[in-house]
């Protein structure tokens, strides 16, 4: 087996300037609140966590989500339309049910954005 070096391409530092980068302009401030306004929540906050943590390409029944709240089934919908509506997931009707995934990139856009770059010789 050999040993190779592989060289790390930073995709989100093209697109997607990091918090400390530099001021955010008033467009993508208003995207970026939307996106935290609807994670916001603590039961969006785990929809989402619930949906994401299927990995990619992953999808969620709602019948799989609705149990783990004490909460009613259209205010599950309500929660799920929300993070809909902020450009978090997607959905899919089959039959009586409803499928929901995140949608590809998400994840990564919101994390590109709050990593920090790294100075030499720091420590954590």
């Amino acid at each position: 087996m050999s040993k190779q070096e592989l060289e790390v391409i930073d995709r989100g530092a093209a697109c997607c300037p990091g918090l400390a980068a530099a001021p955010l302009d008033e467009e993508r401030a208003a995207e970026l609140a939307k996106l935290f306004k609807a994670l916001g929540d603590p039961v969006r906050l785990r929809l989402m966590s619930m949906i994401a943590s299927r990995g990619e390409g992953g999808e969620v029944c709602v019948c799989d989500l609705t149990p783990a709240f004490e909460l009613s089934q259209p205010t599950i919908s309500h929660h799920l339309k929300l993070l809909r509506q902020a450009g978090l997931i997607d959905c899919e009707r089959r039959g009586t049910w409803v499928y929901y995934w995140v949608l590809p990139g998400v994840l990564d856009r919101i994390a590109a954005f709050l990593i920090t770059p790294q100075t030499t010789g720091a420590t954590t």
